[in-house]
């Protein structure tokens, strides 16, 4: 008898779907072919073990499975519920009427229980799209896929509950998840706030005016300064995530194995954060079976780098093209897939070994010429990259004490709503452009012009800072968010003036070297 159940593979972060065909004949043996991998290949193990503790048996017959299109290789665990379901079904253990109607993924345990799997949601969009009734799962992984409506959810806890149900004798309620209450209930929920920091009101500044742009920044100071502190906190002034953004970044978390079981959707921008012996593929993704990177994880969020110089030169450098482009392509012989990664930047660094050089009150023990030299640690291309450059100096004790609190993320993120509105309605007929740090050449010159007095300040300034073109444009970027941030339609000398402090770390000029 030949019977097909239906799962899915994931490529990038989407779905396609996988027909699994298989055939119980006469003769004797067990066959798995359609490019699977080693994963899929010793399913026949866990399955012939799993049904029978739930009380069926693999029939001692010649056994075909057919994954098809044969032509792309299938991976993982995922493929175990798939397959027993159509074993059971052609060797007739159980009802095969409604197998064309359900898209099945599994993991099994030897006790024929299911383990959640990678990667739900893309399967529960591809389901819906090919318009199947419903989607069979893991209980782990039942509210992460009924985030996506028009679709009947199934989270079962072992074999025998799919079979019942599929059989028609013992029905699983469907998960039902409100998509919007949950994306409302958990958006802006921050564990840090600005209200937290004592001074540094200069680089509170420089954060609100990167978050009202999108622009990527840069903190250079001393150990205890406050620089993770305040990167932490970077989140909660950004502007909320909208419900199609919450979809996008969860896809990505999910094709990661991220989610966690309690978890539906993701409210609130991610943060990463790896350390800085990350690899290069770990930070951009790919992999011999691909997957995202952090830079895709902190898609619609911040990427946090601590400790800057201290990455790999060739991990830093992987990311200048991302930056530039807001997506990675990962590209091997026999497939190419893309990843979006649409992040802010946020990198912190000590100014020299010790940390302590330029330190108001701390000397720099340092011999000389190692401050240039660990400055030389991150590129100059990578630092034309980063639109705010900035200093961070100690907070005093006088400002320490004080036990007023300081201004709150709510309030700040007001100020930053209020500048992006300015923005959207900017870029309105400008598809992928939702902020100034997004502006190509053409937009650029439209929306970044100067006045005669703004002119010249530039042009002293490019003189004597020797800033590179890509330093102009990203000033001028700067200088635009602080104009929308004053809700000003032109580009002022006084906002000019601003946005050109926040070249204070350029290598020709940051501390004379």
């Amino acid at each position: 008898m030949l019977v097909k159940t239906y799962g899915s593979a994931i490529y990038g972060v989407s779905a396609m779907l996988v027909t699994v065909e298989v055939s119980v004949g006469k003769g004797v043996g067990f066959s798995i072919v359609g490019l699977p991998d080693n994963a899929v290949k010793e399913s026949q193990q866990r399955i012939a073990t799993a049904v029978l503790h739930c009380g069926y048996h693999i029939p001692g017959k010649k056994i075909v499975v057919n994954m098809a299109p044969a032509d792309v290789k299938k991976e993982g665990a995922a493929y175990d519920l798939t397959i027993a379901i159509g074993i059971l079904a052609a060797s007739g253990e159980m009802r095969a009427d409604d197998l064309s109607q359900y898209l099945i993924m599994g993991e099994l345990s030897l006790d024929g229980t299911l383990r959640p799997i990678k990667g739900v949601l893309p399967i529960a969009i591809e389901a819906r799209r090919l318009k199947y009734k419903g989607i069979i799962v893991p209980q782990e992984n039942a509210r992460e896929a009924a985030i996506v409506n028009n679709l009947e959810v199934y989270g079962a806890t072992n074999v025998r509950q799919v079979i019942d149900h599929l059989n028609g004798e013992q029905m699983i309620q469907p998960t039902i998840v409100d998509t919007r209450a949950e994306f409302a209930a958990h958006l802006n929920q921050y564990e840090y706030d600005f209200a937290d920091v004592k001074g540094q009101e200069i680089l509170k500044r420089a954060l609100e005016i990167a978050a009202a742009g999108g622009h990527n920044v840069i903190m250079i100071g001393p150990p205890g300064s406050g620089k993770t502190m305040l990167a932490k906190r970077m989140p909660s002034i950004l502007p909320p995530l909208s419900l199609e953004e919450a979809l996008e970044t969860t896809q990505i978390h999910s094709v990661a194995g991220k989610m966690r079981q309690q978890d539906s959707l993701i409210a609130v921008r991610p943060f990463r954060a790896p350390h800085h012996t990350v690899s290069d593929v770990a930070l951009v993704g790919g992999g011999t079976n691909p997957q995202p990177g952090e830079i895709s994880l902190a898609h619609n969020g911040v990427l946090f780098l601590d400790e800057l110089p201290e990455f790999k030169r060739s991990v830093l450098e992987v990311l200048r093209q991302p930056m530039e482009e807001r997506r990675v392509t990962v590209s091997r012989a026999k497939l190419t897939v893309d990843y979006p990664a649409s992040f802010m930047l946020v990198a912190a660094m000590n100014p020299c070994p010790c940390g302590y050089y330029n330190h108001p009150t701390i000397q720099c023990t340092c011999p000389p010429g190692a401050v240039k030299k660990y400055m030389n640690k991150v590129s100059g291309p990578l630092l034309d990259r980063i639109d705010i450059q900035v200093e961070v100096i100690p907070v005093p004790f006088s400002e320490l004490s004080v036990k007023q609190s300081g201004e709150s993320s709510a309030d700040i993120r007001q100020r930053v709503i209020a500048a992006r509105k300015i923005q959207e309605e900017r870029f309105k007929g400008c598809p992928g452009v939702h902020c100034n740090a997004q502006m190509g050449s053409k937009l650029f010159n439209l929306y970044c012009v100067l006045d005669s007095e703004s002119q010249e300040m530039m042009r002293t300034a490019m003189d004597r800072l020797g800033l590179s073109a890509r330093a102009y444009d990203r000033i001028l970027k700067v200088a635009r968010t602080i104009a929308d941030l004053a809700q000003s339609p032109n580009i002022t000398a006084e906002h000019l003036a601003e946005a050109l402090t926040f070249r204070s770390l350029d290598r020709e000029s940051w501390g004379g070297i």
